[in-house]
């Protein structure tokens, strides 16, 4: 095997484990946040709805975690090239008309 075969390779397990902490997490954070609000709701349920708050920061991480795991894509080497070409590139000269 190659470097870059390696280096695909890597990088390919490292997604697969994200994802798969994926469902770990959702669990995790569903079955907590109906605690808190089962103990909420336990202890009157009249007051204000203070486990809002661990669902929503919470909730916030959940969701970066999910985009980090299933929508975004691996940077290749042909993204690095083609940035480095565009940085690479003589800036051009401010027109005057």
């Amino acid at each position: 095997m190659t470097g870059t075969s390696e280096d695909v390779r890597s990088a390919a397990r490292k997604r697969l484990a994200e994802r798969r902490g994926f469902v770990p997490h959702l669990i995790i954070y569903l079955v907590t946040n109906a605690g808190l609000a089962f103990v909420w709701l336990a202890t009157g349920g009249d007051s204000f709805f203070w486990p809002v708050f661990p669902i929503l920061f919470w909730g916030a991480g959940l969701l970066a975690h999910a985009w980090s795991a299933f929508f975004t894509t691996p940077i290749t080497d042909a993204d690095v090239d083609r940035e480095a070409e565009r940085l690479d590139r003589p800036a051009e000269p401010p027109r005057t008309d």
